[in-house]
């Protein structure tokens, strides 16, 4: 995660927090460990743990009083650069970070629910891992109405992010479908199962501020390592 697509150190902790205290890995009222030794067990300086911990503050899933120290808040609507990825670990939370394996423009196949104006797509195929584990491949198609060109520079850690930051994509809404299907032979060999296997296959097709179908991904889940999550509050 060194490389300039990654997000910022301490957003990555707050990132990771976010998710721990979700998953209820991190419990309603919880005292974090004092500051100096919480970065040295998240190998990091104080310096960043504090900015991380003032984010979370400011996004009021932490409180922090003098003195005594910070206690976990959790909020059901915080904003998180990682609201749409429902993927965690078995015993849940996890940070995503991402492998992009290739980019290119082509045209949309026919077994692709309907998406878009445009009869081509820019198709991300990536190695998803949590906490550095290596969890879902999956494979993004964004309607190419929405970029002439898309290349492996562009693109961040956060797709989402990248959307709305270069495109002036807004995903707001998406609908997720499961089935059974089997790993791609596309997928990196550090992925934990073999091409042919099958898996969880989640396919979701994403929508934008005006209502149209953006993008369409396909995720193949490694269910010994992760599963799907969705919290109704």
């Amino acid at each position: 995660m060194r490389d300039r697509h990654s997000l910022p150190l301490y957003l990555q902790i707050s990132e990771m927090l976010i998710r721990e205290i979700n998953a209820g890995r991190l419990a309603e009222g919880e005292r974090l460990p004092p500051e100096r030794d919480y970065a040295l067990q998240l190998g990091t300086s104080v310096g960043t743990l504090r900015k991380s911990l003032a984010d979370l503050t400011k996004k009021g899933m932490l409180e922090r009083i003098q003195g005594s120290g910070n206690y976990v808040r959790r909020q059901s609507d915080v904003q998180s650069v990682y609201t749409f990825f429902r993927v965690e670990l078995l015993e849940g939370g996890g940070l995503p970070t991402a492998e992009l394996l290739s980019v290119d423009r082509v045209i949309k196949p026919d077994d692709l629910p309907a998406f878009g104006e445009s009869d081509e797509a820019h198709r991300i195929r990536r190695l998803r891992r949590l906490n550095g584990k290596p969890a879902v491949v999956e494979e993004i198609w964004l309607d190419a109405a929405y970029a002439d060109e898309v290349t492996a520079s562009d693109l961040s850690e956060s797709l989402y992010l990248y959307y709305r930051e270069k495109l002036g994509l807004w995903i707001t809404s998406a609908e997720d479908r499961f089935t059974v299907a089997a790993v791609p032979d596309w997928t990196p060999p550090e992925y934990g199962l073999a091409a042919g296997t099958p898996t969880v296959l989640a396919t979701r097709v994403s929508l934008a501020t005006d209502g149209n179908r953006a993008e369409v991904s396909r995720g193949w889940i490694d269910t010994n390592v992760a599963t799907y999550v969705s919290r109704l509050k």
